[in-house]
């Protein structure tokens, strides 16, 4: 065979299996399709009986739902029916009632209509009777029922005010007592926990010296170094006979201390001239006023007393170099200020405000300049400046009784300025002046007619003037209170200021047998 025919047999070999293979191909995939589709109609069958099954028990649960909730508004509009039903026969059982009250009212407002009609027949019976009888007691008493009357208010009105006075005036007695008795106790106690000095300090300024050659150089050539000291100083230096000493005479006592301190860095120094005197002044005064601050801060601080503005502390330690009578002044205000705070703490009140107010009462004493007013006053102006509270600038004014006391710390503050300045040995004052001026103080009083007593109490601060009720009336004893201030002003000489309290009395006096 030649390869024409070989390669043609193979071709159609080849087509013949590649048929055959086709064919086989064909058939086993139509039976998987056949397969396919039987499978997939099987599981849509199953699947749609399952969805057919979830959606009869959606149903279900939803008519279940839907069942119980039209029961449910069932039983509700069933209730709501059953209580409607109750208030209408509830509102119509109280109609009933109320209509039922309604008649009843009615009648007993007609019952009460009659017995008022029979009330006013007998009210006008009586009024006929009453008139009748009062004209009867009229002409037997010789008066009419409102003169009676009058006279029968008077006499209760008497009665009543006789009881009332002898009631009040024995609570007022038995409180009067007590309250002495309590005074008395807690003023003795202060006095007893409160330790003062009895020793004054002197308020003469008198600088010592070695010898009396000094004198000269301190006067320098035709006086020039002392004229040189006194313009700086402000202060009189006084360089007579008197042995060993130099008088610093000034009315302010800061300059005094200034001009001394001065004069003894001269004097040790040795150089004296204008020129050296006055930077030896400058620099003194500047010591000085350091050595204040330093003087009322540590006062405050022993005190316990804080927030206090700067100025008034600069005028508590100025009160170092002020005397009162010879009693210093700053020694005084911390007597006051102990014994204030000790009389506070006994009486429930504020021992601190206590003890401020007591440091600062005299503060109007020490200003910068002098104004023309009452220590008192100034010092609470003073106060009212630097912002203290109102209590302790009441307390500072009327200490002395220049401005009405508004608060209980003000009468502590004045009874303790009173045990400090009053006491014997507190202040220096010649005996023959002093017992002069009050005698003086008394027989000025006693001249005046319808005066029965004097007494001159208070150190001399104060004059009690008695006279007779039946010789002087109330408009009198106030024109004697007046005449005999401006009489003691213009005839006698004395510090501070005097209290003229004219007393008029009168005294009903029974006995009850």
């Amino acid at each position: 065979m030649d390869i024409i025919t070989i390669v043609v047999i193979a071709l159609v070999a080849v087509g013949a299996g590649i048929a055959a293979s086709a064919t086989f191909l064909r058939r086993t995939l139509e039976k998987k399709s056949q397969q396919i589709l039987k499978d997939a109609k099987t599981e849509a069958e199953v699947i749609k009986k399952e969805k057919i099954l979830q959606a009869k028990e959606k149903f279900l649960q939803l008519k279940s739902e839907h069942e119980k909730y039209v029961s449910e508004k069932n039983s509700y509009i069933a209730a709501g029916e059953n209580r409607l039903k109750q208030k209408e026969a509830t509102v119509s059982q109280k109609m009933e009632e109320l209509g039922r009250k309604q008649n009843e009212v009615a009648i007993i407002r007609e019952n009460l209509n009659q017995q008022l009609e029979i009330v006013n027949k007998k009210q006008a019976d009586l009024d006929k009777i009453y008139k009748h009888q009062l004209e009867k007691l009229e002409s037997i008493s010789g008066m009419s029922a409102d003169e009676a009357k009058s006279q029968l208010i008077e006499t209760l009105k008497e009665e009543a005010q006789s009881d009332a006075q002898t009631y009040i005036k024995d609570i007022m007695e038995e409180a009067r007592i007590t309250a002495n008795k309590e005074a008395r106790k807690i003023v003795v106690q202060s006095i007893q926990r409160t330790a003062t000095e009895v020793a004054i300090e002197n308020s003469v300024s008198v600088f010592p010296i070695e010898n009396d050659e000094i004198k000269g150089r301190v006067i320098g050539r035709e006086g020039r170094n002392i004229r040189a000291l006194e313009a700086a100083t402000g202060v009189e230096i006084i360089v007579d006979d008197t042995p060993e000493a130099i008088i610093l005479s000034g009315f302010d006592p800061v300059r005094r201390e200034i001009a001394r301190l001065s004069l003894h860095k001269l004097v040790t120094d040795g150089r004296i001239h204008p020129a050296r005197i006055e930077e030896v002044v400058a620099k003194t005064k500047k010591q000085i006023d350091q050595e204040i601050m330093e003087i009322g801060k540590r006062t405050t601080i022993d005190l316990g007393i804080h927030g206090m503005h700067h100025e008034l502390i600069r005028l508590v330690g100025k009160m170092k170099y002020r005397s009162s009578y010879g009693q210093n002044l700053l020694q005084h205000s911390k007597e006051v200020a102990n014994l204030a705070a000790t009389m506070a703490s006994e009486l429930g009140l504020n021992p601190k405000l206590a003890k401020r107010a007591a440091l600062l009462h005299d503060i109007g004493k020490v200003p910068d300049n002098e104004p023309d007013l009452p220590h008192a006053i100034l010092g609470m102006k003073l106060a009212e400046k630097y912002k203290e509270k109102p209590e302790i600038c009441n307390a500072i004014g009327s200490h002395h009784e220049e401005v009405e006391m508004d608060n209980l710390i003000s009468p502590i503050i004045q009874v303790c300025d009173a045990i400090s300045g009053a006491r014997p040995g507190a202040r220096r004052e010649v005996v023959e002046a002093y017992i002069k001026r009050l005698n003086d103080l008394e027989e000025l009083a006693l001249s005046y007619p319808g005066v029965v007593k004097t007494y001159a109490i208070q150190a001399g601060r104060e004059l009690r003037v008695i006279v007779g009720s039946d010789k002087i009336t109330d408009k009198e004893a106030e024109q004697i209170s007046y005449d005999l201030s401006k009489k003691i002003q213009t005839e006698m000489t004395y510090p501070g200021q005097i209290k003229i309290t004219v007393i008029r009395e009168t005294r009903a006096v029974a006995f009850a047998k």
